[in-house]
């Protein structure tokens, strides 16, 4: 039997029900983490406003992604992050992607990265490419937003001893961060 109360929108599914999701009441989601910095609140959230559609037609599994927040008293970062298995015997296992949401401004990661950045634009949208061969096998895209930075920062998981040739590195990354920037916003 079922019973209908009151009107409005359903709770979210279980995977999304978390203590501290906040239920949407209006067109702007109240952002599920914020800190004390003054800083703007980060009003893009990886896991709830990247759509599945695109994840999975990148080859990312949307089902299991995994929630992380980072609130760090002067700023924060809301992450997700999604696996992507493409296997290839000797070569790769697949992929795994963090996106993180932070209200850190651009030229707070130049000043922190820049040294391996170099600077490039996402359907028009300012960002860096950033490859650190102090960090093997990792691709970071880091696009400006109106709060702050959105990082997707892959890291390729090889099936081989031995280095992975830092060519491979972002190979086919920038499809994904180009059909994922739309959902940004400003």
């Amino acid at each position: 039997m079922a019973v209908t109360t009151g009107c409005g929108s359903p709770p979210p599914p279980d995977e999304l029900a978390r203590p501290d999701t906040v239920v949407e009441t209006s067109d702007m989601r109240t952002p599920r983490v914020v800190d004390d910095s003054g800083r703007p609140p980060v009003t893009f959230d990886p896991c709830l406003d990247l759509p599945d559609g695109v994840m999975r037609e990148a080859g990312y599994d949307a089902d299991h992604k995994e929630f992380s927040d980072m609130p760090m008293g002067s700023y924060t970062f809301l992450g997700c992050t999604y696996r992507k298995s493409d296997p290839i015997p000797g070569v790769r296992r697949g992929y795994s992607l963090s996106v993180l949401a932070g209200n850190v401004s651009l030229d707070e990661e130049i000043a922190k990265n820049g040294h391996v950045a170099t600077a490039t634009t996402v359907n028009g949208r300012t960002a860096l490419l950033e490859l650190d061969p102090s960090i093997k096998d990792a691709c970071t895209y880091v696009l400006q937003s109106m709060f702050g930075v959105v990082i997707f920062s892959r890291l390729y998981n090889k099936d081989h001893a031995g280095p992975v040739p830092q060519n491979e590195w972002c190979a086919d990354m920038e499809p994904l961060v180009r059909a994922a920037e739309p959902f940004i916003g400003s």
